[in-house]
């Protein structure tokens, strides 16, 4: 099965941070999945510090297509809101749905995607 891999993830592995083993294995057994709201997340900054082959190389990892249901995104965020669970951005709720859609696995270091898992049968990936 391929895996979503968020923006968080993407950006410690280039720190060489977090879990370094699990994406390099993931990338080697071709399982990485990205869509262009994470590359529109990480491919500025990696533009600002020049750094254009590594842009490249992300450019090249499949893409999920996105198909963004705005009428589940504001249910979503307001079942957040009645549960407390404040903060959530919307673009993290569109990546939490687009790896629904696409029936992936999501890999991420941001503990709110935990909290809004099982409002829509979202499948972590640890």
């Amino acid at each position: 099965m391929s895996v979503l891999v968020d923006s968080s993830v993407w950006i410690d592995y280039f720190r060489g941070t977090s879990r370094d083993n699990l994406v390099t294995q993931l990338i080697d057994e071709s399982r990485v999945t990205t869509n262009e709201l994470i590359l529109a997340e990480l491919i500025p900054s990696l533009l600002q510090r020049k750094l254009p082959t590594l842009v490249s190389l992300l450019r090249e990892i499949k893409r999920q297509p996105m198909d963004i249901d705005w009428d589940e995104i504001i249910r979503i965020q307001s079942e957040c809101l009645s549960k407390g669970i404040n903060g959530v951005g919307i673009p993290d709720l569109i990546i939490a749905q687009n790896a629904v859609q696409g029936g992936l696995n999501l890999l991420t270091n941001d503990k709110h995607f935990a909290l809004i898992a099982p409002m829509i049968s979202l499948e972590l990936y640890h």
